[in-house]
């Protein structure tokens, strides 16, 4: 515990100075298995092999088989865009809550999807600038506040937020999709935070 502590002390990466669309870098607190240490059950829970490069996947693939459900779950909300919300606001979704919780990676990640799949780059930038309260235009305020009322106390979302989404031009599966990416990320911003930090873009 004495060399964990020390290692987390002189782990002296700058910290991101704001939030951004740049790549940000991720340092785990713990120290996450070796790539040469995992096994095919590791490698189920992974579900992409690629993500044994990651530290913060194989840190999570400690617990495989919980590693393969949240993945599998992040895959459905925001990959199977075939109905429901258009892959831009499934990634706006996420982006409000991880910049309403603080988390600058996850909102770097999303930030940049948010932007490529709707070409709204100044938009996006607006909210990791200004934050949740910048004006988007309605229907991206509608996202952005259901996103916010679900990352501050789930109980905080109800009615007046999903008759807004609806008023902006929502239907059920778009509505039903928000609140999927939302959650999800209110959820995966608390886990990040907890077992490591951002890191400054090089």
């Amino acid at each position: 515990m004495t060399e964990l502590l020390h290692d987390l002390v002189r782990n002296d990466s700058p910290h991101p100075e704001a939030f951004t669309r740049a790549e940000v870098g991720w340092t785990p607190h713990l120290p996450p298995l070796a790539e040469e240490d995992l096994t095919e059950r590791h490698y189920d829970g992974l579900v992409d092999a690629s993500r044994a490069k990651n530290d913060y996947f194989r840190l999570l693939a400690r617990d495989p088989e919980v590693l393969k459900a949240r993945t599998l779950v992040d895959k459905d909300i925001f990959y199977n865009a075939a109905e429901g919300l258009p892959r831009a606001e499934r990634e706006l979704s996420a982006t409000a809550a991880s910049r309403r919780n603080g988390c600058v990676f996850c909102a770097s990640v999303h930030a940049r999807f948010a932007a490529h799949h709707s070409k709204r780059v100044d938009d996006v930038d607006l909210l990791l600038d200004e934050g949740v309260d910048a004006d988007l235009g309605e229907r991206w305020n509608a996202v952005v506040a259901a996103s916010v009322a679900l990352t501050d106390t789930p109980s905080a979302f109800g009615p007046d937020e999903i008759a807004r989404l609806r008023a902006a031009g929502l239907d059920d599966l778009e509505v039903a999709d928000v609140i999927h990416g939302a959650a999800f990320f209110n959820w995966a911003n608390r886990l990040m935070l907890s077992i490591g930090r951002p890191v400054a873009p090089a």
